[in-house]
């Protein structure tokens, strides 16, 4: 079974925020971030999966999980890169 780490920004007023997590099943938990049913931080928005990578084993997902989330640099370059590909001002991460 593969889980997934993975990445998705929404706008919010005049900045976009980042949210990072894992996942089994990586479409269907976009759809209930999306649908106010997953995290209670992704309430309200709509999400746009901007990365992910795939792992073969939950622990190793997790322990990856969290060292996205604390790399806030790393987050950052991501996020930018990615609105710089799709031409979206970055003035505002």
């Amino acid at each position: 079974m593969k889980f997934h780490v993975y990445i998705i920004i929404a706008k919010k007023k005049n900045r976009h925020i980042s949210y990072v997590g894992y996942t089994k099943n990586l479409k269907n938990r976009l759809v209930l971030h999306n649908t106010s049913k997953g995290a209670k931080f992704t309430k309200g928005n709509k999400w746009y999966l901007i990365y992910h990578k795939s792992y073969n084993s939950k622990s190793i997902a997790m322990r990856e999980e969290y060292k996205l989330k604390k790399n806030y640099k790393l987050r950052c370059n991501i996020k930018r890169k990615y609105l710089e590909h799709e031409n979206i001002n970055i003035t505002s991460i």
